[in-house]
């Protein structure tokens, strides 16, 4: 399938900004199911570009602005096609042990309620099926709100909560992945919603779990499926803040207002 993807997120500030330093995660890797045939990051203002990948192996741009700057706006632009592949992630960057995402995070720590939900939906169940019936589980429980979430939002918080985003429903997945054994991850990237005219005002997020002799597995509970050809995969981490596409400081006073707008379509 063929996506295009045109997301903008604009800051505006009530006070003029001396420095901007900001961390985009907002490029996709080539791998084996998805390859990238166009991507361009635009600013509308003065600003140095550097890319380079983090730790986690993802594409990361570092921006730098340095005018007195009361708003700034960034724009992706691209086109990716994407193919069919069961769910699993092949061949993409992967420089640490999958051991490392049982770790928990201040964005999804250990919950006993989770834990105990989870292993509930899996009872029974070998390792790959109960991380189905998990994902299944939270859709089916859990109502998805399509915006963006509240900052700082942990796991244990959203699931009290009841309905969640997409990012909060990725988040307690994790958890509850964790918590049957499996080294699991947040990911943040694209989604082309079934319904062509559906509108999404944040990029999306969802799960992915690692299972021996399959490698990592594509989980989504905000739509119940393991993700497909719908999908655009663009950053890996440990939870939603460690993959967030946009990341910084600022040096000035005032306060600031984001706005972001996603819009992702089918090409072919």
């Amino acid at each position: 399938m063929r996506l295009t993807v045109d997301h903008r997120t604009t800051y505006r500030f009530s006070e003029p900004q001396e420095r901007l330093v900001q961390l985009l995660r907002l490029t996709p890797a080539n791998c084996h199911d998805q390859t990238v045939t166009r991507w361009d990051i635009h600013v509308d203002c003065d600003a140095r570009l550097r890319t380079g990948r983090d730790g986690f192996g993802n594409i990361v741009t570092m921006l730098y602005a340095d005018a007195s700057l009361s708003a700034i706006d960034i724009a992706v632009e691209g086109e990716v096609v994407t193919s069919h592949s069961d769910g699993v992630v092949h061949g993409a960057p992967e420089p640490l042990p999958a051991a490392l995402f049982l770790r928990p995070t201040e964005g999804t720590p250990a919950d006993p309620t989770i834990a105990e939900a989870a292993r509930d939906a899996a009872s029974g169940l070998e390792q790959l099926g109960g991380l189905h019936r998990w994902n299944a589980a939270l859709h089916r429980e859990r109502p998805v709100v399509w915006q963006r979430g509240l900052p700082g939002l942990d796991a244990g918080a959203a699931w009290r909560e009841g309905a969640a985003t997409p990012r909060d429903l990725a988040q307690v997945f994790i958890v509850g992945a964790r918590a049957l054994g499996a080294p699991a991850r947040y990911v943040s990237g694209y989604y082309l919603p079934e319904d062509a005219g559906e509108h999404r005002p944040a990029p999306h997020g969802w799960a992915e779990a690692h299972v021996p002799g399959l490698g990592w597995v594509c989980f989504d509970p905000a739509t119940g499926r393991c993700p497909e050809e719908r999908y655009v995969r663009v950053a890996v981490a440990l939870d939603a803040a460690g993959a967030a596409p946009v990341a910084g400081s600022r040096l000035g006073g005032g306060l600031e207002a984001l706005d972001v707008d996603v819009v992702v379509q089918r090409a072919d």
